[in-house]
């Protein structure tokens, strides 16, 4: 997929304020400090589309940006970042799981895990949450250039081992990205044209 046009339209924290345009929507959410902003701007090729900032839990509200005019890429606020305060943790996830759980026009999650860390019991414990509500998710993991090969490879294996042991039949399709070096960039764009197709070809939403 080419990014011809990707434009910021709003920033809310209520789900019922977001676009009722009927079109497809993926949503990118991980624990703060992951690497979400960058990873966006990386997909789009924009060097400022999302805001970074060396403190983590900057993105506090639902953000919608159209892409090529026909779908949104929606940037949520982390997860599980402990120097918020416990009031302001509880409403981002109010919102958060308000949106996952009433959005009809997302089709996927976009869960992102930082490659260089084993498996973390909060990462686990969110895609497990998806899983229940049955929202459909692929895992990103960012960061890749921070670690060998060897090592990716290990700490991708440590996941689906941990998601096998539970209550996964296989472990979801997932992408190894960098932002600093564009790895990942065309697998992950390619997945959203192929799914996007299949929505338009079956005439959307409607």
């Amino acid at each position: 997929m080419k990014i011809n046009t990707a434009e910021f339209i709003v920033s809310n924290s209520d789900v019922k304020l977001c676009p009722k345009e009927l079109i497809p929507e993926y949503a990118f959410i991980g624990r703060s400090n992951v690497g979400k902003s960058s990873l966006i701007n990386m997909l789009t090729g924009r060097n400022s589309l999302a805001k970074t900032s060396g403190r983590p839990g900057k993105t506090q509200l639902i953000n919608h940006f159209k892409i090529n005019s026909n779908w949104f890429l929606v940037d949520l606020p982390g997860y599980g970042y402990a120097r918020v305060s416990k009031s302001t943790k509880d409403t981002f996830q109010k919102f958060i799981t308000d949106y996952f759980e009433r959005r009809e026009q997302l089709v996927c999650a976009f869960v992102l895990i930082d490659i260089r860390h084993e498996a973390q019991k909060i990462d686990l414990e969110f895609m497990n949450y998806l899983g229940e509500a049955q929202v459909p998710f692929c895992i990103i993991f960012t960061k890749a250039d921070k670690i060998s090969r060897g090592k990716i490879d290990a700490h991708v294996a440590a996941y689906r081992k941990q998601m096998l042991a539970g209550d996964w039949e296989e472990m979801p399709q997932h992408f190894v990205t960098s932002s600093t070096e564009a790895t990942g960039r065309d697998s992950v764009l390619d997945y959203i044209e192929t799914v996007n197709q299949g929505i338009f070809d079956n005439q959307g939403f409607l």
